[in-house]
């Protein structure tokens, strides 16, 4: 895994072989980051980072100048090693170890971008879950994305919300957002 642009350009991170993580290819990540970067002016961001692994996105994010990152795991290890890579790099991000639908039912925070990288096994209805449970809440800020990956095999297109999705390779991303 390495950082593909901004302050760390280039650097390798190493994650423990031991966690249970799927990191989202370069390939894919460079995509969804030429979407954002045309969208967004990346260093006004306020990002959730929801099933953040290895924190790929959220370091990628904070090399291009994010400063309010949010990345939400529950398994331990990820969170430790974000942690642990954060401070190492010296990047703003906060990290929660908290299952990621229960974070979604207490928190009170908005968000101007909010990415979902959910294990691809899990079942759809959880998928289904996660855009439901951002909308419900109100947790994206006004003209706010929610990008969701997932496999090919998982469609999303139904569900409020939905705009449209980019697949890179065997990466898809749905992404939502509520049109004023």
């Amino acid at each position: 895994m390495r950082i593909i642009s901004g302050s760390h350009k280039g650097r390798r991170i190493t994650a423990p072989k031991k966690l249970p993580v799927r990191p989202t290819t370069d390939m894919a990540k460079e995509g969804i980051f030429n979407i954002l970067k045309n969208r967004y002016y990346l260093e006004d961001l306020r990002v959730l980072d929801l099933f953040s692994g290895t924190g790929n996105i959220s370091f990628e994010m904070a090399s291009r100048g994010v400063q309010g990152i949010t990345a939400v795991d529950q398994h331990a290890g990820c969170t430790k090693f974000i942690h642990n890579t954060a401070q190492e790099f010296d990047f703003d991000i906060s990290v929660i170890k908290s299952d990621v639908f229960k974070f979604l039912e207490r928190t009170k925070a908005q968000y101007d971008l909010i990415f979902a990288d959910p294990p691809y096994d899990m079942p759809l209805e959880k998928f289904e879950q996660i855009p439901a449970l951002i909308f419900e809440n109100n947790l994206l800020a006004p003209e706010g994305l929610l990008i969701v990956e997932h496999s090919p095999q998982t469609n999303l297109e139904n569900l409020p919300f939905f705009q449209e999705n980019r697949k890179y390779g065997s990466n898809v991303f749905s992404f939502f957002e509520a049109i004023t």
